[in-house]
């Protein structure tokens, strides 16, 4: 025999065998596509950006939002043969709003930029030698 409690704002419903015997009666709705609660990815079926896509990190609503949108919506409906080379203007934008925000958008350190021109410059051979030796002393 299946019951249900509530606790809190929970419902918990227990089942038994016999209820999942018993098939399901529920019919299921088509997806509506205009459904403005309906998960969307990054582009909408109308080919519009769906700037509340998780995807895209809240970029679009930060302090930097409107340089992101200008940015990012040319390089979307760019036509140049080179994708987005002209959108240069937008992205020199959206990184000098971002460079006013270090806490929110923090740069490469010089550091991690050398070390990794290094990496970049070794093989995986000679990478795993400098880890063998820098273990061993």
């Amino acid at each position: 025999m299946s019951y249900c409690r509530e606790e809190g704002k929970d419902r918990i419903i227990f089942v038994t065998k016999e209820d999942h015997e018993t098939p399901s009666s529920a019919e299921l709705v088509a997806d509506d596509p205009n459904d403005p609660y309906e998960d969307q990815g990054l582009i909408l079926p109308s080919g519009d950006i769906n700037w509340n896509c998780p995807c895209l990190g809240g970029m679009a609503s930060g302090p930097c939002g409107e340089q992101f949108k200008s940015a990012f919506s040319c390089f979307h409906y760019s036509t140049e043969e080179i994708k987005g080379s002209d959108c240069v203007d937008q992205f020199r934008a959206m990184q000098e709003c971002m460079q006013k925000y270090p806490d929110l958008y923090p740069q490469e350190d010089d550091e991690e930029k050398e070390n990794l021109s290094k990496d970049l410059e070794t093989t995986p051979a000679e990478a795993a030698v400098a880890k063998e030796e820098k273990g061993s002393s």
